[in-house]
C-alpha cells in the first residue's frame, strides 16, 4: 500500500512539476512617465506606446530561450519630478523588472539612470534629449531619438538659415531638457552668425508670462524661441498675441504635439510655430509610421502626441535583444542590446554606438497649418 501511495506521490509531482514548467515565463518591463502634472497627456501617450507593444507581442506569442513568455507591463508615474523619478526608479528595482523603457523627460531620466546602472537593468528612454543622459559612462544607458546638440543645432541653424531670423530671444524652464535645447539652440544661431537679442527663464510650472513677454517686446524679436514643454508654450503664445508680440516660435520636441494648438487658446497663426521632433521617417517608411497612428487612433481613441511610437519602437528592440540572446536575465541581454543594429521600427531604422545613443537619428520639423501639424521636411 505505501509503494501505490508513493508511487501516486511521484506521479502527482511530476505531473505538478510538468505543469509548471509549461507555464509562461513572466516578463516584467517597466515603464515611466508622468501621468500626472501639467504634462499628464505626454506621459500617457508614452504608457500607450508601451502597452500597445506589450499586447501585440503577447497575441503573437514571444519565446525566449524555449520558454513561452507573457509580457507583464509594470507602469508607474513620475510626476515629471527628479525626486518621484528616483523613488519610482527604486521601486522598480525592488520589482526585479527586467528592463524599464523611460523616463520620458531628461530631468527624470538622468537620475533614475545611476539607480538602474547600479542594479544593471537595461533603461531605454524614447525621449529624453539631454545629452548628458548617454554621457554618465553607463553602460545600461540607451535612447532611440536624436539628442539636445542634433535638435537645438538644426533649429538653430533653421532659425538664421531659413527663417532669415535678425532678432532672437531665448526662454526656458530651466530644467534639464529646457535649458539642454535652448543652450544648443543659442550656440547654433551664434556659429550660422546668428544674434541672441535676449535670454530670459520661466519655470515649468508657470502661467503668467507678463512680466518676461513684456522685457521681450520691448526687444522687437522676429523669433522667440523656448526651451520646455506645450502646457508652457501654449500659454506663453496666446500671451504673446495679446501683447501684440508678432514673432515666430520655435521650440523642440517637447512642444511639438498635436494639441499645442488648443493650449494656446486657438492664438497660433498658420506658421506661426516652427517645431522639431526627435526621429523621422521618409519615403516607404512612412508606410509603418502612418499604419502605428491609425492602429494606436483606433485603439485609444486619440491621436498621437508625440513619443508613443518611440516607446513602441524600445520595447521592441528591448525584447528583440531578449529572444536573440535566449534570456531576459538583464546581464544576458543587455550586451546583445548594446550591439542592436538596423532594428526595423515603425520611427525608423534603430542602431546603438558606444554611448547608447541612436545613430543617424533623424529630426522632423513641424509648422502649424489650420490646426493641425504640417511636416515641413526630415532633416539627419
Amino acid at each position: 500500500m505505501q509503494v501505490k501511495l508513493n508511487l501516486i506521490a511521484a506521479a502527482a509531482a511530476a505531473i505538478f512539476a510538468g505543469s509548471v514548467s509549461a507555464q509562461d515565463m513572466v516578463v516584467k518591463i517597466g515603464h515611466v512617465g508622468p501621468t500626472s502634472g501639467g504634462i499628464a497627456q505626454l506621459g500617457k501617450d508614452n504608457e500607450n506606446g508601451a502597452r500597445m507593444a506589450i499586447e501585440e507581442l503577447n497575441a503573437k506569442g514571444v519565446t525566449i530561450g524555449g520558454k513561452k513568455a507573457k509580457l507583464e507591463l509594470v507602469a508607474e508615474d513620475d510626476a515629471a519630478d527628479p525626486k518621484q523619478g528616483t523613488a519610482v526608479a527604486n521601486k522598480l528595482v525592488d520589482a526585479k523588472v527586467n528592463g524599464v523603457i523611460g523616463h520620458l523627460n531628461s530631468g527624470t531620466s538622468i537620475p533614475a539612470s545611476k539607480i538602474y546602472s547600479d542594479a544593471g537593468i537595461p533603461q531605454i528612454s524614447p525621449s529624453a534629449t539631454n545629452p548628458k543622459y548617454t554621457r554618465q559612462g553607463f553602460k545600461t544607458t540607451f535612447r532611440v531619438v536624436a539628442d539636445d546638440v542634433h535638435l537645438g543645432g538644426t533649429l538653430g541653424r533653421y532659425a538664421v538659415k531659413d527663417m532669415k531670423g535678425k532678432s532672437i530671444v531665448v526662454i526656458d524652464d530651466r530644467t534639464a531638457y529646457g535649458q539642454g535645447v535652448a543652450e544648443e539652440f543659442s550656440k547654433a544661431v551664434k556659429a550660422s552668425g546668428g544674434t541672441i537679442q535676449d535670454t530670459q527663464f520661466t519655470t515649468a510650472q508657470a502661467t503668467d508670462f507678463t512680466a518676461i513677454l513684456t522685457s521681450v517686446k520691448a526687444k522687437k524679436p522676429d523669433i522667440v524661441f523656448f526651451g520646455g514643454m506645450n502646457a508652457v508654450a501654449g500659454p506663453m503664445i496666446r500671451q504673446m498675441k495679446q501683447l501684440g508680440i508678432d514673432a515666430k516660435f520655435v521650440g523642440g520636441d517637447g512642444i511639438c504635439t498635436a494639441d499645442l494648438p488648443s493650449l494656446a487658446g486657438g492664438a497660433m497663426a498658420d506658421g506661426q510655430v516652427v517645431c522639431a521632433e526627435a526621429g523621422g521617417v521618409e519615403g516607404t517608411q512612412k508606410v509603418g509610421m502612418d499604419k502605428f497612428r491609425a492602429d494606436y487612433q483606433k485603439k485609444f481613441g486619440i491621436e498621437v502626441q508625440i513619443y508613443a511610437p518611440y516607446v513602441y519602437d524600445a520595447v521592441n528592440v528591448m525584447v528583440a535583444a531578449m529572444v536573440k540572446a535566449g534570456s531576459a536575465d538583464p546581464k544576458v541581454y543587455l550586451p546583445v542590446l548594446a550591439k542592436t543594429a538596423d532594428y526595423k521600427g515603425v520611427t525608423g531604422n534603430i542602431s546603438f554606438d558606444e554611448k547608447g545613443d541612436v545613430k543617424n537619428g533623424a529630426l522632423t520639423l513641424f509648422t502649424y497649418k489650420g490646426g493641425k501639424r504640417d511636416e515641413i521636411k526630415v532633416v539627419r
